[in-house]
Formats: structure tokens, sequence, C-alpha cells
């Protein structure tokens, strides 16, 4: 059966490359290229809780630990697999049985060896129920054995086909970790992981900054970096900046070197300042407003294509994101070469929501204009993670608020910090909710709306918010997730969307934002994984 494959085993170190790796690379000679020196960073995202990508598993994980872990596969600009720290692979025809060359010439940053040893302590640990992890739990769960093959190839016998295994196996939540380091218990490996990467983790403040140094032992596993060896920055102090006025201020007075989550205004702006932006959309799912198909309202399917048919968030789009966001009507990311849109479902019809709610029951209102049923009000609870919604999507929400009021819903908009937000969706206190979730490829449908995603991994978190329960929608998926052929793994997928954007469950609103702006550095990249930033080849700029 068709699969993508690599069997050449990596070529060893040449004693040239030994001797490159032993010191920093030198910088091409450029008047205003800076040798060596610290890149500051200031980030708006979430500061993780722990360091460990494997332990729970969110964004701002994955933007910090793809500076010092690395995972055994990689994803090209086109959505083609790479090796990394893998050097090929073949699948067995029944999608059972997954061998893994591994590389042969690198080394974790405390002396460790890569070798498939420690492949089998990093699945275990994705594994363990102690671990709590969410993304990278769902990863590897198809897992049932790791076999050492040899020291450098390893044999994974699956319970199930899993035709998103290499992507799943490239995300940064199921990045390589050294297996001395996770000895060393939770609480030490949270502060600092130790990898492969072409940084190392030196020091962490909390709420102020994790500060990276150069791995000057670093073997390059990124085919696309513009040379081998260690970086050319000495270091990445990361500070963790709340704010995106004061990111911007710090970046306009040269105090930092790149900003992520600008504002829109100054994305629009950057150029005629001299900055660079860089536009990476996340890569699975859209960023959308999920209804919860289990509880009133949105148990009933006319209340939900109520709801979708008032709220009309394009001219709030256009208008709050000045161009830098275009409207999806996709479960999945633009940039996921499977998604599938259906705009026509998504017409604003204030009229037609009139008379589903009429027709649901809702039929009397209160002194607020508030529609009744049995005495209950159309309540909308609506939790919104400050640290996850960005100011442009927080107005946005207000007035798909404003729209939806219009026809009789009192939605509740409830800004809360990341923790308080969890915890509202583990106790289902929400009705409707906007909970971007990133991995590689379309397999983040089967996560995010197979009946299976209702039920919480170790970690406590699930991620069918959406709580769809819908024999068809399962079936569907089962089968794109076993497919090998990209045929039919491509038309399940296509069937799955269809039921999901048809079910009315969720309002797509556009591409998860990934905006970065530079202005003291070149050579900043993004990965074609989940679109976090690449510093190997960065250098600084006068």
């Amino acid at each position: 059966m068709p699969s993508p494959r690599l069997t050449a085993a990596a070529a060893a170190l040449s004693p040239l490359l030994l001797l490159a790796a032993c010191s920093a690379p030198e910088a091409p000679a450029s008047d205003d290229v800076l040798e060596g020196g610290t890149l500051v960073y200031a980030t708006g995202d979430a500061e993780p809780t722990c360091l460990d990508p494997h332990v729970g598993g969110n964004y701002p994980q994955a933007l910090l630990s793809s500076q010092y872990l690395e995972p055994l596969f990689g994803r090209d600009a086109d959505g083609a697999i790479q090796p990394w720290l893998a050097s090929g692979w073949e699948v067995s025809e029944d999608g059972l049985t997954w061998d893994i060359a591994l590389r042969d010439d690198v080394v974790f940053t405390d002396g460790t060896p890569f070798d498939a040893e420690a492949v089998v302590v990093n699945i275990e640990h994705l594994q363990d129920p102690n671990t709590a992890s969410s993304t990278g739990y769902l990863a590897v769960e198809q897992i049932d054995e790791v076999e050492i093959v040899d020291d450098h190839a390893v044999r994974l016998h699956l319970s199930a086909p899993k035709s998103a295994l290499l992507e799943a196996l490239s995300q940064p939540w199921t990045a390589m970790e050294s297996p001395a380091g996770l000895a060393r218990g939770q609480e030490e490996n949270c502060l600092a992981p130790v990898g492969t990467g072409p940084f190392v983790v030196d020091e962490w403040v909390p709420q102020q900054r994790v500060t990276l140094v150069r791995n000057d032992d670093y073997v390059s596993t990124n085919p696309t970096a513009d040379h081998d060896g260690p970086a050319y920055l000495d270091g990445i102090e990361w500070r963790f900046i709340p704010d995106a006025a004061t990111r911007q201020a710090a970046l306009a007075s040269g105090e930092v070197d790149v900003v992520d989550n600008p504002l829109p205004s100054d994305i629009v702006a950057a150029e005629g300042l001299g900055l660079t932006h860089i536009d990476a959309p996340r890569p699975a799912s859209s960023n959308r407003i999920e209804l919860n198909t289990a509880q009133a309202p949105f148990d009933d399917v006319r209340v939900r294509e109520a709801f979708i048919r008032a709220a009309d968030p394009t001219p709030g789009i256009d208008t709050l994101f000045l161009g830098t966001a275009e409207r999806s009507f996709s479960p999945l990311s633009s940039v996921e070469p499977l998604a599938y849109s259906d705009e026509s479902l998504f017409a604003t019809d204030p009229d037609a929501a009139d008379a589903l709610l009429d027709e649901a029951g809702w039929t009397e209102r209160d002194d607020d204009g508030v529609r009744m049923k049995d005495g209950a009000r159309l309540t909308v609870r609506f939790p919104v993670s400050t640290n996850q919604s960005t100011a442009a999507e927080q107005s946005l929400f207000q007035q798909i608020q404003a729209n939806t009021a219009a026809v009789g819903f009192d939605v509740v908009l409830s800004p809360v910090d990341l923790s308080t937000w969890y915890g509202a969706l583990g106790a289902h206190e929400y009705e409707a909710v906007s909970a971007p979730y990133t991995i590689v490829g379309p397999d983040v449908l089967r996560i995010l709306y197979h009946s299976s995603g209702t039920v919480p991994a170790p970690s406590g978190y699930f991620a069918n918010h959406a709580m769809l329960q819908v024999p068809e929608l399962d079936a569907a998926l089962d089968a794109a997730a076993s497919a090998l052929d990209p045929a039919d793994r491509a038309a399940q997928y296509t069937e799955a969307q269809r039921i999901v954007l048809e079910s009315f469950a969720i309002l797509p609103l556009y591409d998860q934002q990934n905006h970065f702006l530079v202005g003291g550095a070149t050579g900043v990249e993004t990965l074609g994984t989940v679109a976090t930033p690449s510093f190997v080849d960065a250098r600084l700029t006068d």
C-alpha cells in the first residue's frame, strides 16, 4: 500500500563537521550582522507551568520547547514528512507495524546517547498517567509496544492502524527528552528538560524570563537549516510580557528583537517601521466557537443554527483584524491541504434565526429582551481565556454577543486566566467556547470531534468541547485514521468535516493566528510542523 518511505541511514558526521560542532559557527561577513550575542524574544502567550511539553501539552510549551527539544520527524512547508532524529521509516501493509530507523550521531545535552532505549523511555513517559499528558498522550495512545530492534532502530506495534503516526511524532509534544533527565522526576524536569536541540535551558525566573544558552555540540537535524552545527547566537532570553503594547514598545526601542502576538495595527505598520512580519498560521484546526451539544440550549440543533445565523462575525473580522485574518468556513486551518469548507451553512440571516428559535419553543421574552422557555432564559455561558484570545478576538466575541442578543440570546462572556478557563471546561460550565487546538495534520478532527474525545485524558483535559457523539462521524474519523491510501484518507476526512459543519456545532472564524515581528535579527524562521519559531539560523543585526 502506498506510503512515504525513506530507508537510507543517516550518514555519520565527518571530521570537519565534528570540528565545527565544538565551537560557535562564524556568521557570513556583513556590516550589519553581529557574531554571537543574545537574542531577546518577548511572548504574549501564557507562561508555561512546566517547560516539559510531555506534561499537559499546550502551545506556549511548544513555542519554548522547540528551542531545546527535537522530535523524531518534522514537516516541510508543503506538508511532507521529513526525518529529524529519525533517519527513515517503513510501514507494514496492515498499518500496524512501523519500523523507525534512528540517527546514530546525536547525544542529549547531558551526555546521554540518543538511541532506541531513549525512544522507549519517551513513549512510556507520554503514556504514563502520572505524566498528566494530553496532546502527547493522544498522539501515542495507539502504540501498544516499542520493540528495540537494535541500538538505532525501533519497531512500533500499534493497536490499530494510524495514518497520522508520523505527523503525531513530529509534534513538539512528542519530542525526545533525555532518559536521565526524565529520571530526575517531574518537578526537576519541568524546570529544565534535557533535549538535543540547538539551545539548552539555563535558568527560569517565573513571571519574568527563561534563559537559553547555545548547545555548542549541536548536531543539525532540521534539513531546512542553512548550516550544519550550532546556532549562530550565544543564547536567547525568552521574556514573558503579556501586554501587546508593552511588547511593541520594547521592540521599537530595540530592547527586544522579536515579539509574537502583535496587535493587527502593529502588523499593518510593521513594514513602514523597518520590521519584518512573519505570518505563520498554525496547522490543524481553525479558530472557531464550539457549541456544547450535550446540554441546553444547544442540545437542540435548531438553537445552534439560530446562534450561527445571528452571529455575523465577518464584518467584525474585517474591521478588527485590519486584513490580517481571513474568514474561515472550515474546521481545519487553511494550511491543511485536506481542509473542506461550506460557506453556505454560515450565511447570516436574523429572520431565519428568529423562526428557528420560535420553532424550538423559545417564544417568550423577559424585560431585557432575552428569550425564555419554561421559565429558563436563553443563556449561553462563554468563558474566554485571556491568555489565548487576543484583544481583537475578545472584541469580536463582544460583537457576536451583541448580534445574537438581537434575536434573544444572553451570551455571558467571562474573561478568565488559563487555569480558571480549564476549570470551567472540566466542570462543563459552558455552552460556548473558543478553544484553539494545534497539532500536525487533519487527525485533529478525530481528537476534537470523535465521541472518545468527550472522555478526559490523564491530564483531565478533554478536547471534544462540542460534545459531539455522532456514530456516522465516528465511523468516518476511524476510517480516516486507519486509511494508508491518501485518496481514501482524504475522502474520509472530507466526509467528517461535512458532518461537523452540518451539525451546526461549530462556528469557524479564521486560522489560528500566529504572527511574529522581527526588529533586531535576521534568519528567524518558523517550523513546518506547528509554526513555532526557529532560531538556529538567526543572527543579530545592528
